[in-house]
């Protein structure tokens, strides 16, 4: 979702998008089919992606990092290993106004991993409101940089 909002926003040559877990459980693995079928219905492509875990040299490497709940968020950031990192740990739906100002204890989003097809619509329900905010915040940080 966060790819296909950064090429339609024009900022695909100067933002890059990636995913992983915190855990190595699924490493290798595709997409959940699930998943991947509500993406299709979003005319969004998922079929080359497979899951891999974070790995420690990302705390450099990346400006922000996304969490999408809070078990995941609070293992990230006992990883970082400094403050800067630290601060580069963010809870996705921080960037969704309606969400603002909301401790990241109540931001986390469910893993529909472990539901049906309507867990998957709801997950994109409440990671979408979310993306416009997290391009502001790219756009933002571009502009610092230069």
């Amino acid at each position: 979702m966060l790819t296909e909002a950064v090429r339609e926003a024009g900022l695909d040559a100067e933002v890059a998008v990636d995913s992983s877990a915190t855990s190595h459980w699924e490493i290798g693995n595709p997409i959940d089919k699930r998943a991947a079928a509500k993406l299709r219905r979003h005319d969004i492509d998922s079929s080359s992606h497979t899951a891999r875990q974070f790995e420690l040299a990302w705390f450099s490497e990346r400006d922000l990092i996304l969490a999408l709940d809070v078990d995941h968020y609070e293992h990230l950031l006992g990883l970082a290993p400094d403050e800067t990192s630290r601060s580069k740990v963010r809870m996705l739906r921080e960037f969704d106004p309606a969400a603002a100002g909301k401790p990241a204890r109540e931001l986390g989003i469910y893993d529909p991993w472990f539901g049906d097809e309507d867990d998957f619509d709801a997950t994109w329900d409440l990671i979408l409101p979310a993306i416009p905010g997290i391009i502001d915040h790219a756009r933002k940080a571009l502009r610092a940089s230069r």
